[in-house]
């Protein structure tokens, strides 16, 4: 697994955990741990975001800085495939 992948693998986690955690706290809006964990989670996700698109490329077309074209500049993600 490359380097990309770890992170991506490890946005995605944290970006998981924080969309379940929501649909916890629709139910349980008193979980005040909860709403800590959903907090945390949050800022660890933007975090690795930030990371991902700093050393690799915009997630989605609204991350792309003003560029609304970037999300489509080379490489494309099964360009750097091996094998």
């Amino acid at each position: 697994m490359t380097d990309r992948e770890r992170l991506l693998r490890r946005l995605s986690a944290y970006d998981f955990a924080s969309h379940d955690l929501h649909i916890y706290l629709d139910t349980h809006p008193d979980d005040a741990s909860a709403a800590d964990a959903l907090d945390l989670y949050e800022k660890k996700s933007r975090k690795l975001r930030e990371e991902y698109e700093e050393k690799y490329a915009p997630l989605s077309p609204s991350d792309q800085n003003g560029n609304r074209w970037a999300w489509i500049s080379d490489p494309w993600p099964w360009d750097n495939e091996e094998g």
